[in-house]
This record gives C-alpha cells, sequence and structure tokens, in this order.
C-alpha cells in the first residue's frame, strides 16, 4: 500500500474514532447536566485539533522516512523536530484562546487530544490479521 495512502486511511479511523469518542463524552455531559454550547465547541475543537495534529504528524513522519530512504537521517529528524514544536504551540496557542475567552469548555477541548493514542492502540489490536 502506498504510504500517503495507508495516513489517509490511518486519518480516517482516527476521525471516526473521536467522532465516536466525542459523542460518547458529550453524551456523558448531557447526562450529567453540564451541556452547553461551550462543550459542543470545545469538543468540536479538540476533535478538529487531534485529527488535524495527527494528519501532519503522520504526513511529516511520511516526508522524514523518505529523507532517511535518501540517506538525509538529519533533515528527517529536523522535519520531525520542527513540525512537532509548531504543532505544539498551535495547539496550546488555539486551546488556550478558546478556552480563556469562555467560548469552550476546558475539558471538552483537552479530552479529544488524548483519544488520538486510544483509538490507534484500539485499532491495530482490532485489525491484526492470524495474530500477527
Amino acid at each position: 500500500m502506498d504510504s500517503r495512502r495507508e495516513v489517509f486511511q490511518t486519518t480516517g479511523v482516527v476521525l471516526a474514532g473521536e467522532v465516536i469518542l466525542c459523542g460518547i463524552m458529550i453524551g456523558i455531559f448531557a447526562l450529567a447536566g453540564k451541556l452547553d454550547a461551550t462543550v459542543w465547541l470545545g469538543a468540536g475543537t479538540g476533535l478538529a485539533l487531534a485529527v488535524g495534529n495527527f494528519f501532519i504528524m503522520a504526513m511529516n513522519a511520511d516526508v522524514a522516512a523518505d529523507r532517511a530512504v535518501q540517506q538525509d537521517v538529519a533533515g528527517g529528524r529536523k522535519i520531525m523536530t520542527g513540525s512537532y514544536i509548531a504543532r505544539l504551540i498551535v495547539i496550546f496557542g488555539i486551546l488556550f484562546l478558546l478556552v480563556k475567552s469562555g467560548r469552550c469548555h476546558p475539558v471538552a477541548s483537552i479530552v479529544p487530544l488524548a483519544l488520538t493514542r486510544w483509538i490507534l492502540t484500539g485499532y491495530e489490536f482490532f485489525s491484526r490479521k492470524g495474530g500477527a
């Protein structure tokens, strides 16, 4: 499978998982009687940031791997390091501004960012073929 196609496929899995789990999170807020517009906006923002972060990370990892194959390991490392720092700054900045302004619920904004690893772990666990 082409590596870029695999990035899009895995990003689709992350998106689907985020939508399902954010829906569950919103349901929990509703059951607790705490559901309001800030939860909806926070969940949507967190979901978009989580999926965007994963996609950009995966695309940069693909480019870094191509560089490594071309014997430019240092260039690939710079791409990954620069991407990581830039993504963290952008995510923190957006979340800080939206939460500080009171437009987003802090928990609903941050939880989707923590779900990506769990989604990928579950995907890998259930997509194993033949126990390999």
